[in-house]
């Protein structure tokens, strides 16, 4: 019985340890990773189509590199079943190692927050060069994937900014400018692909 105790034990330790080392940021060297803002293409839309019960409307073609500096599951709210996570984005300095050691970040009820008290870069350039963008996979697999970032990975996205509404009433879309701030200016992201480093 003790064997099996103590098995059980170092088992559960195990498990925390390696859970928690999965969970940790991904340290990366000083320098602009991802120096390319997003792209954005209002040509050759396809048109709206059905997923799990609403319907999906691309608004723009878009395609960026970025580094995670936040994750957010979302198991509860109104979107959840169609955008279960949200991902905080930084591209240009936004993702250097060196401005983002002088930047908190912090993500609630679909909001993105940051606080700097002395900021290596114009206050202008944190918003412009960063966002918190709500991810709608395309597949489950996507959806797992998505799930499995870490914050400091590097990721290459491709899908479309999209306008979600439902049959109850249910609306939300997309910003389509990166210079808005507050409510209604976070990406509402349908993810065809998903490439990660």
């Amino acid at each position: 019985m003790r064997v099996l105790s103590l098995l059980f034990l170092l088992s559960l330790a195990a498990f925390v340890y390696f859970r928690n080392a999965a969970a940790q940021p991904i340290a990366r060297p000083p320098g602009v990773l991802c120096p390319l803002a997003p792209l954005q293409s209002v040509q050759d839309l396809p048109p709206a189509f059905e997923h799990k019960g609403y319907r999906i409307e691309p608004l723009a073609r878009f395609a960026l590199e970025a580094r995670v500096l936040g994750k957010r599951l979302y198991r509860y709210d109104r979107g959840a079943s169609l955008a279960p996570l949200d991902l905080v984005l930084g591209w240009g300095r936004m993702s250097d190692s060196r401005v983002l050691e002088k930047i908190s970040i912090s993500q609630s009820n679909r909001f993105y927050f940051w606080y700097t008290a002395n900021s290596p870069i114009p206050l202008e350039e944190i918003a412009l060069s960063s966002a918190n963008m709500h991810m709608i996979p395309a597949t489950e697999d996507l959806e797992r994937r998505l799930k499995q970032l870490r914050i400091g990975n590097i990721v290459r996205l491709r899908g479309y900014l999209v306008r979600v509404s439902g049959s109850d009433g249910f609306y939300w879309q997309s910003s389509l400018t990166r210079s808005d701030t507050g409510n209604g200016a976070c990406e509402l992201v349908w993810v065809e692909e998903l490439a990660v480093r």
